[in-house]
């Protein structure tokens, strides 16, 4: 039945205020639809901003100013994957993993396979992990580097090898050497170094195998993935009072009850929600720290070689004079997204992942 509206005196006010609802509910909908999301504005930028070497807000929602970029080749390292432009980081990490390439090499690491450090600004990338966004992780490929220099056909498509069974969770004892232990050792030897993480039959292997001096266990810390790469973590550097760290690792091994954990049915048991969105998904800037903004504003390095470290120094670009306006501090709730969406949340006081469900694929690397 059709009924006309001259028939409803006295609704038509009623109807045009209703009108109006919906066409500004739309309006707002259509508002918070266009905000773009910070992986695709962060993902865009091919080069790093220029001003002082500054990390903004945590491991896994922020950014960073003033980057480099660690060089394609090294006497002792190649970058892997070389395509998605992630080779860039805060000096103080470009620096160490050059450091570190020279002290393995020493120890008789053939070579580092360079996986992911960040984007040239940071922030939420495109695919792949939760952190790496403000310029202090790094990825380090368990393959050793060969004897001859890659193409770059094969840096973007050779597979690294697996050391761990996924069904066990155990280590491939066919695939470990003890070249393996000293490399995660040498890492974990230098200071600026807070953490590394592992795949849990990694570290259940370290804990027992190593003899002697078993203090720099502490820093290996067991998490989801990482089975076939290794993950440093730097904390916060000088002249960062912005960056967000996380709690200090336990003094002791890590090798008891936390560790047992791992290899019972809670780990592994599949995640109850896999088609959730992932934070990248979801992040705009309104969930970044407020510096952001600014870092995707500045200008442009000249060139990826004009900030490319060399060893012995930061790139100039690198070092230029702070922006004229400065940069606000954080206040409040920086972050906005629950913490519960983040796979890198500030470590608990006991310095272990309490039990959880298992995070979808790549959210936690």
């Amino acid at each position: 039945m059709t009924i006309s509206m001259r028939s409803l005196p006295g609704r038509r006010p009623f109807l045009t205020a209703a009108l109006a609802i919906v066409a500004l509910a739309g309006l707002a909908a259509g508002a918070i639809t266009a905000e773009p999301r910070a992986k695709d504005l962060f993902g865009a930028k091919k080069l790093p901003a220029v001003a002082a070497a500054q990390s903004f807000g945590f491991y896994s929602k922020g950014c960073f100013t003033g980057g480099v970029a660690l060089p394609m080749d090294g006497m002792n390292w190649e970058v892997m994957r070389p395509s998605r432009n992630r080779r860039w980081g805060h000096p103080t990490m470009i620096a160490l993993i050059e450091k570190l390439s020279r002290d393995a090499a020493a120890d008789g690491w053939p070579g580092l396979l360079i996986g992911d450090i960040s984007q040239p600004r940071g922030g939420p990338m495109l695919t792949g992990h939760a952190s790496h966004q403000i310029g202090l992780d790094a990825d380090i490929w368990l393959t050793p580097m060969p004897d001859r220099k890659l193409t770059t056909q094969e840096r973007e498509n050779v597979s690294a090898t697996l050391m761990v069974d996924d069904k066990t969770h155990l280590v491939k004892d066919r695939l470990w050497k003890p070249m393996h232990t000293q490399l995660l050792k040498r890492a974990a030897s230098y200071p600026e170094v807070e953490r590394i993480l592992v795949n849990p039959g990694i570290k259940k292997k370290l804990c027992d195998t190593v003899t002697g001096d078993r203090t720099w266990l502490r820093k290996i810390r067991p998490f989801w993935g990482h089975d076939y790469h290794f993950h440093i973590r730097i904390g916060c550097q000088p002249g960062s009072p912005n960056c967000k760290g996380q709690e200090a690792t336990p003094d002791d091994d890590g090798c008891g009850k936390p560790l047992a954990w791992w290899f019972t049915e809670e780990p592994w048991r599949p995640n109850k929600n896999p088609d959730a969105p992932k934070a990248r998904d979801l992040m705009t800037m309104a969930n970044l720290p407020k510096q952001c903004r600014f870092v995707l504003d500045q200008p442009d390095a000249d060139s990826a070689e004009a900030v490319t470290y060399r060893g012995g120094g930061v790139p100039i670009a690198a070092r230029a004079p702070e922006p004229d306006a400065p940069l606000p501090p954080v206040t409040g709730n920086a972050a906005g997204l629950p913490n519960a969406v983040n796979a890198f949340t500030a470590t608990p006081e006991i310095g272990i992942p309490l039990p959880r469900r298992r995070p979808p694929a790549n959210v936690g690397q």
